[in-house]
């Protein structure tokens, strides 16, 4: 065995077993077909004319020898094949049946994955498909992570604002499993897809993915800006009447809105997306009317401020890009107390000549099917700072529209 395994250092031998290994894992084994060196040493012609027999020319710019042949010099030379001679230093992989192994382990993976909830929307299939596309299904195969996991999170969304810990342990058991990892991977980039978000690229990102189907990763991250937010009960109610009293802005977070209950005191309740929004209404005097700033998506803290609303009309309003007006269709279907706030074709057509080039998926605006329509052929996005001047009249006086 010893002389054997020699054969494989020797320098007319190690490129020739080399290219015989990646020959043998290619075809499952199979000795029918050759090998060729290119450039070949000194040491390695007379390998090979030791093998085959036949004289090869110094001046050989490739040479190329069958695996039967080298098998058959082995066995004799040696009493040893090919194949087990290359073993003897790494197993042999036997490609093609790993390739079916895994074709059927992704067939398998695709069958979990279309009996979800899930399976008919077009996000979720966007989402396999990509995963299919880019090698991530082959990835998990090999990875061996168990997929009915994936299934099983994705099954049990949107959650009701649930600490990410709590809702691990009830869909999956662990409290940790959703951390870190593949699985916590693969999760967001579904839920990415589902929101046609990007993929996250930070932690604050992640947090917004997560909260936007209602699973709250950090009770005290998840923040709302308000300012002028008439509330009474609790200590929350307590810190926002005094706001109000004082016109400052302020920070609350998720922890805090679940100490005690408490009451947003209004008739109605303005929502913006950008903070540029409420620092400019700061400027206004105390008290302007109640603003919200949900900066962008909105958290599962300005989701529980809101909900302390139930009595006000919620006029709600985001930028006139895709995101935006997804994110204002998304307010209206969940708060039935909601209304747009200059969130229609009149307000968008006198500024999108102005605004930046209108990027992502279209979406439809089913408050007001005309806006939609105009987005698309004016290929332009206009942010809330354009409507400032209209947005602080709302906000200074009663509303007239």
């Amino acid at each position: 065995m010893t002389g054997r395994l020699s054969l494989v250092d020797e320098p007319g031998w190690v490129r020739l077993l080399a290219a015989a290994r990646r020959s043998l894992e290619r075809t499952g084994g199979s000795i029918d077909g050759t090998v060729a060196l290119a450039a070949p040493t000194e040491a390695e012609r007379l390998v090979v004319i030791g093998v085959t027999g036949s004289y090869r020319s110094a001046a050989s710019g490739r040479l190329t020898v069958r695996l039967a042949d080298v098998d058959t010099h082995l066995r004799e030379a040696y009493g040893t094949g090919l194949a087990e001679l290359i073993e003897a230093s790494a197993p042999l992989r036997n490609r093609p049946a790993d390739a079916k192994r895994e074709a059927l382990a992704r067939d398998a993976i695709m069958s979990l994955a279309l009996a979800s909830r899930h399976a008919s929307t077009a996000w979720y299939a966007e989402w396999l498909d990509g995963m299919r596309r880019d090698g991530t299904l082959t990835r998990i195969v090999r990875s061996g992570l168990s997929f009915v996991d994936v299934v099983r999170v994705l099954g049990a969304l949107p959650a009701a604002d649930e600490p990410i810990a709590v809702f691990a342990e009830r869909v999956l058991h662990d409290t940790k499993a959703l951390v870190d990892g593949v699985l916590r991977g693969l999760v967001l980039r579904a839920v990415a897809s589902w929101q046609d978000w990007p993929a996250p690229a930070n932690t604050e990102q992640e947090r917004a993915l997560w909260e936007s189907v209602g699973v709250v990763p950090d009770d005290l991250a998840s923040q709302v800006l308000v300012l002028n937010v008439p509330a009474s009960g609790g200590l929350v109610g307590s810190w926002l009447a005094q706001g109000r009293r004082a016109g400052v802005p302020m920070r609350i977070t998720l922890h805090q809105l679940r100490l005690a209950p408490f009451t947003v005191d209004c008739e109605e309740i303005f929502v913006c997306e950008n903070p540029a929004v409420l620092r400019a209404a700061t400027n206004l005097g105390a008290p302007t009317r109640p603003l919200v700033c949900a900066e962008g998506v909105p958290s599962a803290a300005a989701h529980a401020l809101l909900r302390g609303a139930q009595a006000a009309v919620i006029r709600w309003r985001n930028d006139f890009d895709w995101t935006g007006v997804r994110l204002t269709a998304a307010a209206l279907a969940r708060y039935p107390n909601a209304v747009p706030w200059r969130m229609s074709r009149e307000e968008y057509l006198p500024e999108a000549s102005r605004g930046p080039v209108l990027l992502g998926t279209p979406a439809d605006t089913p408050w007001d099917p005309q806006l939609s329509e105009a987005m698309r052929q004016a290929g332009r996005a206009v942010m809330e700072e354009r409507l400032l001047d209209g947005l602080l009249a709302d906000l200074r006086e009663p509303l007239q529209r």
